[in-house]
């Protein structure tokens, strides 16, 4: 009788056991392939979104941005040489710079990085936030009460994109407090306060750079893919298009000038011209000694050259840039004039 009761628990364990197998590992189990199971799948209807919501398809995060070149160059196609994408910062991640009564910051890194740093600031800073508009890259403060001065202030943050991509500017706007709130005025109602304001939150971005997070809302609201671009105009000649006033483009434009191996000769600015010479120093120190040696001056035949660089406004905040040689019998076509832009392009800040 006990081995009759033991030999039927042995069978129903061995029953379960197998059971057990079949329902981890067969076809039907945990462990079973599902690569095939999305053609069993039934289709459902398309979710309803609730009355007085949108629909917001998925997006990329990062959109592509336009080309800015939208030419060949002409003749026998050559591979140029790449231009930097920000040749005039430098080592420098902040720097400010000043134009007649306005100044602001030229930072070496894109907008989307510029935007928590400045809250980090305002933060550590004890300052509070009014308004914030990551889109539109402005942060505005409280009244603050200023050390030795009798009326309060308040304080505007923008952030704009730079002349080159991945660059952004900084610029403070103060507002002293006097019958009430009223609009931000057109400029700073203290400029030394204001002044005061860009070096010290300029310092706390040089001194935090390397440790810059990035708000993706700022990025995309702020960042266009720069202020500059090369183009053709209906001739077939190349030109730049540089979306500044020409005050502004003016003064940017002789700094790149130099900084791209020019010497200006001569400028007059009632006619936004420029006489310049190329020598191209910064180019043979590029190459360095050893390539040199294998250069001859045939390589590179506008060295030595005088060239004519005109400056004309096309709207309030636009200007085009046009480079010509000053002696009209002088051998150029458009791919020479193409490699001078592109240095200069590459040197506006």
């Amino acid at each position: 009788m006990l081995t009759r009761v033991v030999r039927s628990v042995l069978l129903s364990a061995l029953a379960l056991s197998g059971a057990g197998c079949g329902y981890i590992f067969g076809d039907d189990g945990v462990f079973r392939d599902r690569s095939e199971d999305y053609k069993a799948a039934q289709e459902l209807p398309p979710i309803t979104v609730p009355e007085g919501m949108k629909s917001v398809p998925l997006r990329e995060i990062y959109v592509i941005p336009p080309v800015e070149d939208k030419f060949l160059p002409q003749g026998e196609f050559e591979v140029p040489k790449p231009t930097p994408l920000s040749a005039g910062a430098g080592s420098d991640v902040v720097r400010i710079q000043k134009l007649g009564d306005a100044s602001w910051a030229l930072i070496g890194v894109a907008p989307g990085q510029v935007w928590p740093q400045v809250r980090n600031f305002m933060s550590a800073s004890g300052m509070q936030v009014a308004r914030a508009d990551a889109q539109a890259g402005i942060m505005e403060t409280n009244w603050l009460t200023v050390e030795g001065e009798n009326l309060s202030s308040r304080f505007q943050f923008r952030i704009e994109q730079g002349v080159q991509r991945g660059t952004s500017e900084l610029h403070v706007l103060q507002m002293s407090q006097a019958g009430g709130d009223k609009p931000w005025p057109e400029t700073s109602d203290d400029p030394a306060q204001a002044a005061e304001m860009l070096r010290a939150v300029s310092q706390f971005l040089a001194d935090s750079a390397d440790s810059a997070p990035v708000s993706m809302i700022a990025e995309q609201g702020i960042s266009a893919g720069g202020r500059i671009a090369m183009l053709e105009g209906p001739d077939g000649s190349s030109y730049l298009q540089l979306d500044l006033p020409f005050d502004r483009a003016w003064a940017s434009l002789g700094r790149a000038l130099e900084e791209a191996s020019f010497d200006i000769t001569d400028r007059d600015r009632s006619t936004g011209t420029y006489y310049v010479l190329f020598t191209g120093e910064a180019e043979a120190e590029e190459q360095g000694w050893w390539a040199s040696l294998w250069n001859s001056d045939d390589d590179r035949p506008m060295v030595g050259e005088s060239f004519v660089i005109n400056v004309q406004s096309i709207s309030a905040r636009a200007v085009t840039i046009q480079l010509r040689p000053q002696d009209a019998s002088t051998p150029f076509d458009n791919r020479d004039g193409q490699e001078l832009l592109s240095m200069i392009k590459g040197n506006i800040d």
